[in-house]
């Protein structure tokens, strides 16, 4: 963008757990959604990263605040002030002017109404002009490269922090669809829950994602594998040390993983006959953080029978799509000022 170019391109994938930002096809910024705010003043302190790092550790004039909850803004003001010190992270160094903002936003496929009207406000309040949004399993899919255009059958099952997102894709649109509000938080709290009722043991959030990422699983493993787990102890009130195994993890998982399994199969039996047939040539492919969990691909691929990947970025994949789709808008346009 040049000097006398006042409007400045931005896609975004507002996720639960991060968010990324895309600007002229690359990745600008990818943080944690997390926002740390002054209590006496309101004022934001840390974002991102940074803010991540106190979550948990805070004395009483600081609290950090995760905006986004299942999915959905949960805290309005909190998400404007997280959008905002996220946005001034982009590079506008080529700018005379502050230039105004055109914005496209992946949105969960389930959301409301009043949910998109939520999302459309904090990013009009954050400094966005035009915003638009679009879908998280259509962003994914044209995240991975898939041909969205195509007369064929494509299943997209986008895992994120809040939500999963189960559809199918044919012909530029969404044949059908199921939002779940079952993801990898989801999974991180019943780890929680496991280890309070199993070893009698507090953990906190950032501890149960490290069992998670290190040892979790939702299928079993060919390997028992181990971790030492620090937490508090219930009953002493002092601290304790635990080893678990991935084999409780598998215990732990169990009900939301068979959850996210219940939706793909519904969402299955609701697609007409054609596009089915496609879907079990073509496959199941799965996108998003949530979708790195271990044994999730042979679980869902043992209980449908249809073949299950992961995409090669997962973590991406919505918002490279996001990314494409203003570049789509740019394009168009270009081509309604040449008519």
């Amino acid at each position: 963008m040049g000097l006398f170019s006042f409007t400045q391109e931005i896609a975004m994938d507002l996720g639960t757990a991060n968010t990324i930002i895309i600007t002229n096809g690359k990745i600008v910024v990818d943080e944690p959604s997390v926002v740390a705010l002054d209590r006496r003043t309101e004022k934001m302190i840390a974002v991102g990263e940074k803010a991540k790092l106190m979550h948990e550790k805070t004395h009483e004039n600081i609290r950090t605040i995760r905006p986004l909850r299942d999915g959905v803004i949960a805290d309005f003001y909190a998400c404007e002030q997280m959008m905002r010190g996220l946005i001034k992270q982009v590079n506008t160094r080529n700018h005379l002017f502050s230039p105004s903002l055109r914005m496209v936003i992946g949105v969960p496929s389930g959301s409301t109404e009043v949910e998109l009207r939520a999302v459309r406000d904090s990013a009009e309040h954050a400094g966005g002009r035009d915003v638009y949004l679009i879908f998280e399993p259509m962003a994914a899919a044209i995240g991975i490269g898939i041909d969205v255009e195509a007369p064929e059958g494509n299943m997209i099952v986008d895992i994120g922090g809040g939500s999963t997102e189960i559809a199918v894709i044919s012909l530029g649109g969404i044949v059908t669809n199921k939002s779940i509000r079952i993801a990898g938080d989801d999974l991180t709290d019943d780890i929680q829950e496991y280890m309070r009722h199993q070893h009698n043991i507090k953990i906190g959030e950032r501890t149960a994602e490290e069992i998670k990422i290190n040892v979790g699983t939702v299928y079993k493993r060919p390997e028992n594998l181990t971790m030492d787990v620090r937490g508090r102890n219930l009953v002493t009130g002092l601290p304790k040390t635990v080893t678990v195994t991935s084999e409780e993890t598998e215990e732990a998982l169990r009900e939301p993983a068979y959850q996210i399994v219940d939706a793909v199969h519904n969402v299955l039996e609701r697609t007409p006959p054609e596009l089915a047939a496609d879907i079990s040539d073509r496959g199941i492919v799965l996108t998003g953080g949530g979708s790195l969990i271990q044994g999730l691909e042979e679980l869902i691929e043992e209980k449908t029978g249809i073949n299950t990947m992961t995409a090669e970025d997962p973590l991406t994949a919505v918002a490279i799509g996001t990314g494409k789709y203003i570049e789509y808008l740019a394009d168009d346009d270009k081509k309604s000022k040449n008519k």
